[in-house]
């Protein structure tokens, strides 16, 4: 595998370099095997947390940070973020291993942990640049994805002594409420109010529920692939925000993200992973194969597709009303809007379907 298709940070973006003086020498103190000064370079993806490379002559280890400003409460802790991972190692092995961890501001202005660089290929937008994989090929990687997440799900997070981490119990009805608030608050002029799918969200929730650790955020480019075997899963990263939920729910979260081969040409616009390669199962397969590698009998999943759907565009608009009140500046947020319209759109599309 040519060393050019391997995942790299990029140079660090202006304002947001880390001050080495002190840190240099804590890192020495807590993590073995590295000495002089490191090349520090940053991983560009998200649009949350800041994630940076540390290069020292013995190895490389990633250090993650939230970002400078006002955060919401509960955001952005990196102590649980480590602390979660940290747990969950031993008993699903695609996690990185835990390096250090510091809630002291001296050292670099916020709390912030470190752990291993897990060397690999990220399947992003595309494939990496010079990776072709074959119909088959993407078809086993497809599948192994698939069953990472279900790997994940079937977790017995009891005994990762990580029951502690969330409520669990209630979760459908704390995400219906809790996401029909924050769009309704997010909400700007040129969007819908979206209250016809709001209501029947609330209408449709699942009479039961099951409990079990959730990702939620499973996409494809949070991935990391082996180098001499691209459809092997190494790694998962980006648990900022797993929690205690339920996994049929997380699956809807991942499905608004998959952009399939026949979707229209904005959704191809949007896509964010190859989902679209020749050999990757549909949204429909995918939702067929969870269910009978799992054993979960539903018979309308229209509430979960919603549900991921609609819970995307409120993320996406609570970015977009940072934009139009001038709370950022960055030009890629000015059409995002438009993003909202069409996947309340699809919100509609999927509930007019019928079971």
């Amino acid at each position: 595998m040519n060393d050019a298709t391997l995942d790299k940070a990029g140079k660090v973006r202006p304002g947001e370099e880390l001050e080495l003086s002190v840190l240099n020498p804590w890192l020495k103190e807590r993590v073995a095997g590295i000495s002089g000064d490191p090349e520090v370079t940053q991983y560009s993806g998200g649009a949350s947390n800041w994630t940076y490379c540390l290069s020292y002559p013995e190895k490389e280890v990633v250090l993650r940070r939230a970002p400078a400003g006002t955060k919401a409460k509960g955001a952005h802790d990196m102590g649980r973020e480590h602390r979660l991972q940290d747990a969950l190692k031993p008993v699903y092995p695609y996690v990185p291993s835990m390096l250090a961890h510091s809630d002291d501001d001296s050292i670099i202005g916020t709390e912030f942990y470190v752990m291993e660089k897990i060397n690999g290929l990220i399947p992003r937008t595309n494939m990496p640049k010079g990776l072709q994989l074959d119909e088959t090929q993407v078809r086993q990687l497809c599948t192994n994805a698939i069953d990472s997440l279900i790997n994940l799900h079937q977790v017995d997070y009891q005994a990762a002594d990580l029951s502690h981490i969330a409520k669990g119990e209630g979760y459908t009805k704390r995400q219906i409420d809790g996401w029909n608030h924050r769009y309704t608050k997010a909400k700007t002029w040129n969007v819908p109010g979206g209250k016809k799918i709001m209501s029947w969200l609330s209408d449709n929730m699942p009479g039961t529920e099951a409990i079990c650790l959730t990702h939620n955020d499973f996409r494809l480019d949070n991935l990391v692939l082996d180098t001499q075997d691209p459809t092997k899963i190494i790694g998962v990263l980006d648990w900022e925000l797993a929690t205690l939920g339920d996994p049929l729910m997380d699956l809807g979260n991942s499905l608004a993200y998959w952009v399939e081969s026949g979707d229209d040409r904005f959704a191809q616009s949007t896509r964010r992973q190859p989902t679209h390669l020749k050999g990757m199962m549909t949204r429909q397969e995918v939702i067929d194969y969870y269910l009978e590698k799992t054993g979960f009998e539903v018979r309308d999943f229209r509430f979960y597709e919603v549900y991921g759907l609609f819970r995307l565009a409120g993320i996406v608009q609570q970015i977009y009303y940072r934009y139009h009140h001038k709370q950022t500046r960055n030009k890629s947020f000015k059409n995002l809007w438009v993003f909202v319209h069409y996947l309340l759109y699809r919100c509609n599309k999927v509930i007019k379907r019928g079971a």
